[in-house]
């Protein structure tokens, strides 16, 4: 592996809205708690404790539904600007191991060690100088690049920490489910089982000619991955990941097939603000975004698919199926690439 020779680390704050809110009040610690609006105020879960999820309430849920699974539930509402000091404290922690730190979002970040750092230890202190300095945990996932560490962070969920050395990421990465590939969505699944791949060694027996052809730009990703292949860097800076556009509608739609006619419209727009953009529309992996009458929303991606308005047709029907719900607003976007063009024109 071209990449044996770094030490990535991705650390994940556990339950994070909840865990702050459990760390100023600890008398909520062991009850159902979720951080989000009132069930009569149309309310989504944004996030919830270990003993809410016991019930099956997840975040996205609508706070109606998760009172259904777990009628103790609290609720309370969200204090964002508390959130965002309190992830302050934990990026500033990260930024004391290492100058290549990338935040992805206020409870997520990646890490790259030096060679000479030793990746458990300075795991295993992370995690102690967060529970000891801030009240909340964090589980840590170490491995040569960026895709296994975040696979390893969530294998021992909540406060634990897995370390992926170069010479077992052979085997742990033929073992591993392809729906655990980040990018690889419920239809590409369902694609990739249709011809026997439901891991990443059955995956590794297909030629990667025979991958693009079938699967395009995600026959790429998936070739990549199920060898353990990342060769993305840390990115200090924030640069623009996506384009896209949606449409509020001032009557709900309760079809899907007069959602489905509103993809045309919208790919017009999308064409029009690609074009202000250094990308071809093509280049792009789409996904779609639905939010329902109640505000509750899904989003749906899939790196096999492509950025056309068949494409994104496609993409809504199976987002539309999550839910029979009336429909108040409809988006698409592509995000940008991680393979190149010049690359798959290689294949």
């Amino acid at each position: 592996m071209s990449d044996s020779g770094r030490k990535v680390l991705h650390i994940d704050c556990d339950c994070f809205f909840a865990a702050v809110e459990m760390r100023e009040r600890p008398e909520l610690r062991d009850i159902p708690l979720a951080i989000g609006g009132e069930s009569d105020r149309r309310g989504v879960i944004a996030t919830c404790n270990y003993p809410a999820r016991q019930y099956g309430v997840r975040s996205a849920m609508s706070t109606a539904s998760a009172r259904r699974l777990c009628p103790d539930l609290m609720v309370i509402p969200g204090r964002m600007a508390l959130y965002r000091e309190v992830s302050a404290s934990v990026m500033e922690i990260l930024s004391e191991y290492s100058p290549l730190l990338e935040q992805v979002s206020v409870d997520e970040a990646y890490l790259e060690l030096e060679p000479s750092q030793h990746a458990n230890r300075i795991a295993r202190q992370i995690r102690e100088r967060v529970a000891h300095e801030l009240g909340i945990t964090v589980s840590v996932g170490a491995a040569p690049n960026k895709f296994l560490a975040k696979v390893a962070s969530d294998w021992n969920k909540p406060n634990g920490q897995m370390v992926i050395p170069p010479e077992q990421v052979d085997d742990f990465v033929a073992a591993l489910p392809v729906r655990k590939i980040p990018g690889v969505g419920p239809a590409f699944q369902k694609r990739l089982a249709a011809i026997g791949i439901n891991t990443c060694a059955e995956a590794r027996d297909w030629e990667l000619k025979e991958l693009v052809r079938r699967f395009g730009r995600g026959g790429v990703h998936l070739f990549q991955r199920c060898r353990g292949i990342d060769s993305r860097p840390l990115v200090m800076e924030r640069t623009r990941k996506s384009v896209s556009v949606e449409r509020t509608y001032a009557q709900d739609l309760t079809q899907h097939d007069a959602c489905l006619a509103e993809v045309n419209d919208l790919y017009q727009r999308w064409r029009q603000r690609v074009a202000r953009t250094a990308w071809q529309p093509e280049a792009l992996a789409p996904f779609v975004k639905v939010k329902f009458a109640d505000f509750t929303q899904t989003t749906l991606a899939d790196v096999s698919e492509q950025a056309t308005p068949e494409g994104f047709r496609r993409l809504l029907q199976d987002a539309l199926q999550r839910d029979d719900k009336p429909v108040r607003l409809l988006g698409i976007g592509g995000r940008f690439p991680q393979i190149s063009e010049q690359q798959l024109s290689l294949f």
